[in-house]
């Protein structure tokens, strides 16, 4: 018997909702039908145009818009709709393609419309303006970061064509002996005797090795390499320096507690940290202390506040948190067939910061670093790698909307509760299979 079709029964969510193709020469607008003579225009990029295209949707009586994320293009004109007071919603350009061979910047701000009309688009995580501020600082430093250290590795490059092998006795070439050195060698200084006096004295090799290391060529145009690198490594330290400065004083803005951070000796701070309290900083504004959380430092716990902010009340549950992450498993079924338990990929640096803290617990004697090797026997390194991080960000979850410090679980209990998990799943296998466990020490019934 054949069953009567049934149209689909489309529920409008938001009737007064606009869609916008964003590009880097103009953008495409489109509105609900009937609210103006013209429901689709273009609009120039200048600050100007931006005006005119908020005042044309105020004035169409439109409420929300959708917004494509397109590069950074978005950013100037989400900025003068949210001062509209609009309802913007940033969405992922490769969720909300078109249908295919129907490519055009008028057919893309309408297909944006009518998914938004009926509630179809997924909104973009972003906090709040403040927050932003500050992240987009936290991201320029890391990128100085990255830029310091391409300097570093052009120094190197340079120290080794002219056969100077200071990376053989020094472990770090701009620390406090090896600036030093590269200085004196910038200035002329060639006698490599003068150059090892200059190393502090908690170096492990002797000044005749340091001195042998330092003979080389010394080719003029690696000579000009190095002078060249080193004062672009100076004056990237030097930006560095502003840019703390800076987080210092937005970090003090964003204080609503009073409380100092309790040292811990097992966790110090690392070179590339900035030269503040940085830890006390973070505690003032979220409450609770992340770095508590073991492989979490303070410049990790700084990325992942600095990209959400304090209240994750945008993400309903920890599994939501999780999965815009990219850190739960795939569920891609077909035909009552599970395909795959990837995770996604997503370009998210929180993901990253997470992935990095766990690969520092590999060897940690504590419950993430038993758990670490226990995923890593049974789906390698990767996976695991990935699991903690998965852990991690729960824990960071309860931490922030809860309000709960961490209490770490040691590695023993963490092993003798999970040894208790694998007993009970054993006994539960023989007793399906009609068996009964029964302990070694007892004696055995002939």
């Amino acid at each position: 018997m054949a069953m009567k079709a049934r149209k689909p029964e489309w529920t409008i969510t938001h009737p007064d909702a606009a869609g916008i193709d964003v590009g880097s020469a103009s953008h495409f607008v489109a509105i609900p039908p009937q609210r103006q003579e013209q429901t689709v225009r273009e609009f120039g990029c200048h600050t100007a145009d931006l005006g005119q295209l908020a005042d044309w949707l105020v004035a169409s009586g439109v409420k929300t818009v959708a917004v494509e994320s397109t590069g950074v293009y978005w950013v100037g004109l989400y900025e003068v709709l949210q001062a509209r007071g609009l309802d913007v919603w940033l969405v992922n350009a490769k969720s909300v393609r078109h249908v295919s061979g129907r490519k055009s910047d008028v057919l893309d701000c309408q297909w944006l419309q009518q998914l938004h009309t009926f509630g179809l688009l997924q909104r973009a995580f972003r906090p709040t303006s403040a927050v932003c501020g500050l992240r987009e600082i936290v991201r320029l430093r890391q990128t100085q970061l990255q830029e310091r250290a391409r300097h570093v590795q052009r120094m190197q490059k340079a120290l080794t064509q002219m056969n100077l092998q200071l990376t053989n006795v020094l472990s770090d070439i701009v620390g406090n002996s090896g600036l030093a050195i590269l200085r004196a060698i910038v200035q002329g200084e060639r006698d490599t005797y003068k150059l090892a006096a200059l190393c502090n004295y908690r170096v492990r090799a002797s000044r005749d090795e340091v001195a042998k290391s330092l003979e080389g060529t010394w080719a003029f145009e690696h000579l000009l390499c190095l002078k060249l690198e080193l004062a672009a490594f100076e004056h990237a330290s030097a930006q560095l320096g502003e840019i703390d400065e800076h987080i210092q004083t937005l970090l003090k803005g964003f204080a609503v507690h009073e409380r100092e951070a309790k040292a811990d000796p097992n966790k110090g701070r690392g070179k590339n940290a900035p030269r503040f309290n940085l830890r006390t900083a973070l505690l003032n504004w979220s409450g609770v202390d992340l770095t508590a959380v073991p492989g979490i430092d303070a410049t990790t716990a700084m990325n992942v506040l600095c990209e959400l902010g304090c209240t994750l009340h945008e993400f309903a549950t920890a599994g939501h948190f999780c999965s815009w992450l990219g850190l739960c498993p795939g569920t891609r079924i077909t035909g009552g067939k599970r395909l795959s338990g990837a995770t996604k990929r997503v370009p998210n640096r929180v993901s990253l910061a997470l992935k990095l803290a766990a690969q520092g617990l590999t060897r940690a004697h504590c419950a993430l670093g038993g758990y670490y090797r226990r995923m890593a026997l049974r789906m390698g390194t990767a996976k695991a790698i990935t699991a903690v991080a998965h852990k991690l960000a729960r824990i960071i979850y309860a931490m922030l909307t809860k309000s709960q410090e961490f209490v770490e679980t040691d590695q023993s209990a963490y092993e003798q509760r999970s040894q208790a998990k694998r007993l009970k799943t054993v006994q539960r296998q023989a007793a399906q299979m009609g068996f009964d466990l029964v302990p070694k020490t007892c004696p055995i019934a002939v």
